[in-house]
């Protein structure tokens, strides 16, 4: 089926980039731009990005997961360990996240290394959560085939009643996974295309360096 979407163009005026008022670090201005993207509205979940890996056949795949911590060290995510997406990022540890963000029109692109998290921010953050989602934790062996919906109900189900009245403890198979980023692309659109491109790349030294980069 062949679809023309060559009409579908938008101009975009909303903002500008300016190296020469960027911070030292990218992740003094991933923090302002995420503050300025949530008090400005419209983008439902904020934290939503897309992670990209590569796994054992050399295929890369893209899905959206959400970040749930950011520090001076990295960008930080939960999964299931044995999900497909952690298996291929454990092996291939390279990675990309994105964010998109239409209602300032701007994107950020990070490229970096995957690893676990320690198992003390992963209680930490488990135990944190809704009592749900603990249970979602355990019910689902994620990215296994499964029978039908009923699998998963039955297991919740059980579960439930299993737990019934107490903590209910991290399963080792779930936890947190840190991005430790090594470059950071920030892109701000810009009228007639001619976007504003500001890209960090991190030294061996750990110091960061920026340049701008034609749209």
């Amino acid at each position: 089926m062949k679809k023309d979407l060559g009409h579908l163009r938008k101009n975009y005026t909303a903002n500008a980039l300016d190296e020469a008022n960027s911070p030292n670090t990218p992740l003094e201005l991933f923090s302002v731009w995420f503050d300025e993207v949530t008090q400005a509205g419209g983008v439902e979940e904020v934290n939503a990005m897309t992670l990209s890996t590569i796994d054992s056949h050399g295929q890369i795949r893209g899905r959206v997961v959400l970040l749930k911590d950011l520090s001076e060290v990295g960008f930080v995510f939960y999964s299931n360990y044995e999900s497909d997406k952690c298996q291929a990022l454990l092996k291939h540890p390279k990675v990309s996240l994105s964010f998109f963000w239409p209602n300032l029109e701007r994107q950020v692109i990070i490229s970096g290394i995957a690893e676990k998290t320690s198992d003390a921010v992963s209680d930490a953050y488990f135990s944190s959560r809704p009592r749900g989602s603990q249970l979602g934790a355990h019910v689902s062996p994620q990215s296994q085939r499964i029978d039908s919906r009923a699998v998963l109900e039955e297991r919740l189900e059980m579960l439930t009643n299993k737990f019934e009245g107490k903590d209910i403890p991290r399963p080792d198979h779930w936890g947190g996974i840190i991005v430790k980023p090594q470059r950071i692309e920030f892109w701000q659109g810009r009228p007639n295309r001619l976007h504003d491109r500001i890209v960090y790349t991190k030294s061996e030294d750990t110091s960061w360096s920026r340049k701008r980069l034609a749209p």
